[in-house]
């Protein structure tokens, strides 16, 4: 039977760096610098350089990726942009930014969104591209993120994402590789939190000012902070494991073949909680405590950090797991080797 597997990721992240001591400073102290690393998890993140824009660190990542998994970019077939709305030029493509700047002449693209579960999504996506069509033979999934830069330190309710950092990560996925097979995904939408959390000033209900422009770019809020704080209580962790539970249903294994997991950054008590609650150790996941959260490039990131310190490596069977505002949340089952 056909299958599709994953060759290899390449990874950009840029050198500037934001402590978590200049994170206190910037809640005003708020929040103490003990208290972002031992609660929110955060040592340290990589903040964008002069140079670091969404598109131009995705193409930075692909290239890595190229180079990585000694792949002529003549052979790519469909670019899967995974990159956020927040880029060089709003209204421009970053798929087709990324294809000139790889020399990927041969592929089309187009650009995709999920918040941060849109690698996972892109995964399924991918996945099921490469099954259906018989002349896509190679697909790219690729982006940037630094929606970062829309953090205020000085509102409380944004404490959940003080975590958001800058970089850009890549992955290539070949029709019958032969190894690192993707075995199933499971994902789960609920829009009753289409609009919780979004950027509130820019945009057609709330357009830029002359008296808001400042305002507008430090406005990535919670427009719902309590509704949104009571549903995922109610539903989140259950959504996540019923992903979970499903992606690996759909590859005919359990929760006791998990080697790794490859999660999304988020506060330290409940990364643990999660790891504990599927029977996994500390070492069979990365926490990404020197990162933040990189959105929907976490996934390829911790595999990435991994495939590194052999952390992953021949047998290991991969979770990835990633949950977005809107609000989904989605896993992926690949079987490395």
């Amino acid at each position: 039977m056909d299958h599709v597997g994953v060759t290899g990721t390449g990874i950009y992240i840029p050198q500037t760096r934001m402590s978590a001591a200049e994170i206190s400073k910037a809640t005003g102290g708020i929040w103490s610098e003990e208290a972002v690393i031992d609660k929110l998890g955060i040592v340290s993140k990589p903040v964008p350089g002069p140079d670091d824009g969404t598109q131009e660190m995705g193409a930075k990542a692909a290239l890595d990726c190229l180079k990585k998994t000694n792949t002529d970019p003549l052979e790519i077939d469909v670019i899967l942009c995974i990159g956020e709305e927040w880029k060089e030029y709003p209204l421009t493509t970053s798929a087709l930014y990324i294809q000139d700047r790889i020399g990927a002449t041969n592929a089309w693209g187009i650009d995709i969104q999920n918040r941060c579960c849109t690698c996972c999504s892109a995964i399924k996506m991918a996945h099921d591209m490469l099954i259906a069509d018989p002349l896509i033979k190679t697909v790219m999934i690729v982006g940037g993120y630094r929606n970062g830069d829309f953090v205020d330190y000085a509102d409380k309710d944004m404490s959940m994402m003080f975590d958001l950092a800058a970089g850009g990560g890549a992955m290539i996925l070949k029709k019958n590789y032969g190894k690192n097979k993707v075995l199933g995904s499971h994902i789960i939408a609920d829009g009753s939190l289409a609009r919780s959390a979004g950027v509130r000033i820019g945009g057609i209900n709330e357009p830029f000012t002359s008296d808001n422009i400042k305002a507008g770019y430090k406005s990535l809020k919670l427009f719902e902070a309590q509704k949104m704080k009571e549903r995922l209580n109610e539903v989140s962790m259950s959504n996540w494991y019923k992903c979970i539970d499903e992606s690996l249903k759909k590859g005919g294994k359990t929760r006791a073949d998990i080697g790794y997991l490859a999660v999304l950054h988020f506060k330290r008590s409940a990364h643990l909680a999660l790891l504990k609650e599927l029977g996994l150790t500390e070492d069979q996941s990365i926490y990404l405590e020197n990162y933040g959260h990189l959105g929907q490039i976490d996934q390829i990131l911790s595999i990435h950090l991994a495939l590194e310190s052999s952390q992953i490596k021949a047998g290991t069977n991969v979770v990835t797991l990633a949950a977005g505002i809107g609000y989904v949340w989605a896993a992926n089952l690949i079987q490395w080797g």
